[in-house]
């Protein structure tokens, strides 16, 4: 069974792929620059989530893996 941080880091990264596909989205259906900014915005912040979310997950199978 999964820990409770473990299944959190995993709602996290899906929400990133939510947050990423909806600045696809904006982007795509913007009607001026600063929706752009904002979805960039988003966009960034997602993949630096997603990044931080993936680096944590490792490191906690690191830590459970007994040879490691």
């Amino acid at each position: 069974m999964a820990e409770p941080c473990d299944e959190n880091l995993r709602k996290l990264l899906g929400l990133a792929k939510e947050m990423i596909a909806l600045a696809d989205e904006g982007d795509r259906d913007r009607l001026d620059p600063d929706c752009g900014i904002i979805f960039g915005i988003l966009r960034d912040a997602a993949y630096k989530l997603r990044r931080m979310a993936e680096a944590e997950c490792e490191r906690h199978g690191a830590r459970r893996d007994p040879g490691g």
